[in-house]
């Protein structure tokens, strides 16, 4: 595959740019295009079918702006239309799970994990099938407050950490208070590590699925250094709905300025 290509991230709306940004950590000389479909988001309340028809439809648009490789930065979308994604796809696609899986698995001494995430992707048993397959038992937990916690912008606020103490007190009870991984099975999680740190049982360790995903692309490419994020390549942004919120609450997730921000309206 060529040093510097056009990698296409596909999201339901922000949290996949949590992925883009861990890979402008590792590969910062390819030129991206992020889709976030903001108008139809949250896919996790959405039937296997809708999500796959949506999915389809941004793997197309991606190709057509000349996407050279495919990430599905989309936990939900991984899991319930991954295959799908790839039969439409006429490039190489990676997703969020089974690179999360990968090195949550290598990651415990004990063999249990525990996995949180949304309710779509816990429903789907995604990321128990993949961990199960590395012979590792997990303990799935869907937490749906977290995401609208954060993207109010409470990453750091005491109700989040209660909401995440409750959460993890239940995941880690019925015979997983032996799990020393967590897997953060949801792509605005990765905004949470400092809360989640702090409530989960002393040495458990965190697998951010997004730093996995980017590490798994640059492994297919056969990048192994970091580099500096400051000479990244140019990076487009499209999205269903107003472009302007999606700069205000995506440069959370980003942690830069989003320019180059196009609204698009894709056919049905």
């Amino acid at each position: 595959m060529m040093s510097a290509p056009k990698i296409g991230v596909f999201d339901s709306g922000f949290g996949g740019l949590t992925v883009l940004k861990a890979l402008l950590e590792v590969i910062p000389d390819a030129e991206y295009l992020y889709f976030g479909d903001t108008a139809r988001l949250p896919y996790g309340s959405k039937s296997v079918e809708t999500v796959a028809k949506y999915a389809c439809e941004a793997t197309r648009f991606l190709e057509q702006q000349g996407a050279e490789l495919l990430v599905i930065a989309c936990n939900t979308a991984t899991a319930l239309a991954f295959e799908q994604i790839r039969q439409t796809a006429s490039v190489k696609v990676v997703g969020v799970i089974e690179p999360g899986a990968q090195q949550a698995a290598a990651a415990s001494s004990t063999g249990k994990v525990v996995v949180i995430g949304t309710e779509a992707t816990i429903c789907s048993h995604a990321y128990r099938n993949a961990l199960a397959k590395h012979q590792v038992e997990s303990s799935e937990k869907a937490c749906p407050l977290l995401v609208p916690l954060v993207e109010e912008g409470w990453t750091d606020h005491v109700v989040t950490e209660q909401v995440a103490s409750i959460y993890l007190a239940e995941a880690f009870a019925d015979g997983f208070g032996s799990a020393d991984v967590l897997l953060l099975g949801c792509t605005h999680y990765p905004l949470l590590k400092p809360v989640l740190q702090r409530v989960v049982p002393k040495g458990v360790t965190l697998v951010d699925s997004a730093e996995s995903t980017a590490l798994a692309v640059s492994n297919l490419m056969g990048k192994s250094e970091k580099r500096s994020a400051h000479d990244s390549g140019k990076i487009k942004f499209f999205v269903t709905d107003s472009a302007q919120k999606f700069q205000r609450l995506g440069k959370l997730f980003l942690g830069r300025p989003m320019t180059d921000v196009t609204h698009i309206e894709l056919k049905e």
